[in-house]
């Protein structure tokens, strides 16, 4: 298990091949000085439920990884992960099994509610 540690030092438990994934996509983001959230859901043994996370590049962020070698990424998870990162929700941590439904379209982390929802208030 890795940690995702956030500003002034809350530690988050992402598992080691997802914070790769992550580490990738927001730092592309964080270079181009964008801002976004980012969303996952929480086990059941940490209550359930989804937290979300403000990142801007002006907010302290690491990385720790525990295992001793980097993995492979899997281009496909990258893209619907970027992809997410450019809705209204932000950028969604969904599980790599996933991935294939998304890009066949059964689930697109896409809300087209909240983007609507955001073009009113424009």
């Amino acid at each position: 298990m890795g940690m995702l540690i956030y500003g002034s030092g809350d530690e988050y438990e992402i598992e080691d091949r997802a914070l790769a994934h992550l580490k990738a996509v927001i730092g592309a983001k964080l270079r181009r000085q964008e801002s976004f959230f980012l969303s996952w859901a929480n086990d059941s043994e940490h209550g359930s439920g989804r937290r979300s996370l403000w990142l801007s590049p002006s907010i302290p962020l690491q990385f720790r990884f525990f295992g001793s070698r980097p993995p492979e990424l899997n281009r496909a998870w990258l893209e619907v992960l970027s992809d997410s990162s450019h809705t209204p929700r932000g950028l969604q941590l969904i599980p790599e099994s996933e991935v294939e439904g998304y890009l066949a379209g059964n689930g697109a982390p896409r809300d087209a509610g909240a983007e609507s929802h955001d073009q009113d208030h424009d």
